[in-house]
């Protein structure tokens, strides 16, 4: 045995740092690039965020006090079927409504989500309406608020425990009631539905039917006993339905979600889908696709930081090992932080891009004009690696053009189409269906599944079987 040294090439692929970094960050949802961005500024002082004047409504650039997105959105119709599909059994629709801001030197970047709980919030707000004496009623009633929002004591446990009058808690709960998320305060699901439809109504926007089911036939619609209502209240069976989905589409049971628990800790269940890019139509039929990174504020090196940085190129010699050290340590990460969100941003645009290209049909005219797409097929066309494509979609969502927000998953699930067709199906029935009787039908109709997927398909859409509808 002896000991040697030799010395030999060798070909190999080496992964780098900074593709590690950008690889992380692709991957990112838009809560976690959040919480990276919040965490890089705290760590990192060569960086910096300028926020910019948002809209509350949905996260756009005001004009003054006015925000020109809003008020376009409210006199432009939708550009998608009122009818889409749900895939939700849930009636939520959770949004988050951004438009286009101003671009600037460095990308703009994601919002980090603010500091002030919902409590916090609440009170602020009743504090301008209420007197002294009222506010402890306030903070009594906040304080019974659960993590969706929902008052879990009523108005005579309040005030015995306050020992004040029951029509000074009403009249504190129902200014509660009237503040957004709207539907806060309220003491069961139908009530924070109904506060919900006051609310549309007075806003211009009502369906009699919608609130007809929600006062008095909550049960069955969870059941998707469409055909037992229809009849109760003497209409059709797709008036039905098209009710179900304005209250879907437009009333929130858990009001108080993604605003995390009311005492301001971290709720895990309770979660705001944040959309990542909006689909948007312009009056020209053409589609336009942003990223929400680059509307709302961007990320800079910090003006000192810049400064020391020049100084350090022209005089070097001004500086100790250890100053310029920390300089160009904490300047390359903020500009390596930077470019990566730019990567981002650069790669989801050109996905969703093509994305939008390849699925117009069904941005035009619905699920059911969705087309089978593949990852791998639209890594093939933008030249990228699949796993790219994979990490920028995964646990991303997209607002579509009717503000709709949906996930990147849902482009490349062809099957969504088939499942709004058995939804209809199972919305017009007259007696129920069993899965063998829609699979019957949709064979009819040229499209040809097992019953064991009908089943499959029925119970993703959170459809009952028939014996229990």
């Amino acid at each position: 045995m002896e000991l040697t040294q030799e010395v030999s090439t060798q070909m190999g692929v080496r992964v780098s740092p900074r593709l590690v970094a950008a690889s992380y960050i692709l991957e990112l949802s838009s809560q976690e690039l959040q919480q990276a961005i919040a965490q890089e500024i705290s760590e990192n002082p060569a960086i910096e965020l300028v926020e910019k004047e948002t809209c509350p409504a949905c996260g756009g650039p005001l004009q003054g006090s006015i925000c020109p997105a809003c008020l376009s959105q409210q006199k432009a119709s939708p550009t998608m079927p009122e009818n889409d599909y749900d895939n939700s059994d849930d009636y939520i629709n959770d949004l988050n409504l951004s438009s286009p801001a101003v671009d600037d030197d460095f990308d703009p970047f994601t919002q980090v989500a603010a500091q002030m709980s919902l409590a916090e919030r609440l009170l602020n707000d009743l504090q301008s309406m209420l007197s002294t004496e009222e506010m402890p009623v306030a903070m009594y009633l906040v304080g019974n608020l659960n993590d969706n929002g929902y008052l879990q004591c009523n108005v005579e446990e309040a005030a015995y425990q306050l020992n004040i009058p029951v029509a000074v808690v009403e009249k504190v709960l129902g200014l509660l009631q009237g503040l957004e998320p709207i539907g806060i305060g309220a003491r069961n699901l139908r009530e924070c539905l109904l506060i919900q439809i006051n609310y549309l109504r007075n806003e211009g926007i009502e369906d009699p039917i919608a609130t007809k089911i929600v006062e008095n036939h909550l049960q069955e619609l969870a059941e998707h006993k469409f055909s037992k209502i229809a009849s109760e209240l003497g209409v059709s069976s797709n008036t039905v339905s098209d009710a179900s989905d304005f209250i879907r589409h437009r009333l929130n049971p858990y009001p108080a979600q993604g605003y995390g628990a009311p005492d301001g800790t971290a709720d895990g269940r309770a979660t705001l889908v944040l959309p990542d890019v909006i689909i948007s139509q312009r009056e020209n039929e053409a589609f336009e696709v942003e990223v929400i990174e680059s509307k709302r504020f961007f990320l800079r090196i910090t003006p000192l930081y810049q400064q020391l940085a020049a100084n350090l190129e022209r005089e070097p010699d001004r500086f100790t090992d250890d100053e310029k050290r920390h300089i160009k340590q904490y300047v390359s990460r903020a500009k390596l932080f930077i470019a990566n969100i730019n990567q981002r941003r650069q790669t989801l645009q050109k996905i969703t891009e093509y994305i939008v290209e390849a699925q117009k049909e069904f941005l035009v005219q619905g699920v059911r004009h969705l087309k089978a797409l593949t990852r791998a097929a639209v890594a093939y066309h933008l030249g990228m690696h699949e796993s790219t494509v994979s990490r920028a979609t995964a646990s991303k969502y997209v607002m579509l053009p009717n503000r709709k927000v949906i996930p990147f998953s849902d482009f490349f699930t062809a099957s969504l189409s088939v499942m709004d067709v058995i939804k209809e199906l199972i919305a017009s029935e007259t007696a129920p269906l069993t899965d063998q009787e829609i699979a019957d039908e949709l064979a009819r109709r040229t499209i040809v599944i097992a019953r064991r997927t009908v089943a499959k398909y029925r119970e993703q859409l959170g459809i009952l079987p028939s014996s229990l509808r």
